[in-house]
């Protein structure tokens, strides 16, 4: 990241307290400006006074389907901003999500889903991809 850009602003939301914590440091240690919250709600009351580059959410939070339909209001808000889910849903129920085709898309609205657990390098790559040029 080049220093005369402004920082990308990332929000990060998950009721993890420590990937929170690793997520935050690490990309402000990349660059970037760090916004977090700790469930759906906390991020719907954040969302209403800031537009974030993009969105890093957990799948489960205060509800099952928490982040799935925080990904759906954030498109709904700001179609503009890419949104990552990143879950262990997988490696605890060992039910897959997707958004590499247009039908997973339609419905789970996400750009990008990643099970954890995730290397920072993988997020970090996805936020750079899905944020270059904006």
């Amino acid at each position: 990241m080049s220093e005369k850009q402004t920082p990308k602003t990332v929000l990060i939301v998950d009721d993890d307290n420590d990937f929170l914590i690793q997520m935050r440091i690490q990309l402000q240690n990349a660059g970037y400006e760090v916004l977090t919250a700790e469930g759906q709600k906390e991020a719907e009351e954040l969302l209403a006074d800031t537009h974030p580059d993009i969105a890093v959410i957990d799948l489960m939070m205060e509800y099952q389907d928490g982040g799935f339909v925080l990904c759906h209001h954030i498109k709904k808000k700001y179609p503009d901003v890419p949104v990552i889910i990143v879950s262990a849903v997988y490696s605890e129920t060992g039910i897959e999500f997707d958004s590499t085709t247009d039908e997973e898309r339609s419905w789970i609205k996400a750009d990008r889903v990643l099970a954890k657990p995730v290397r920072f390098e993988q997020i970090k790559g996805e936020i750079e991809h899905l944020t270059k040029g904006r």
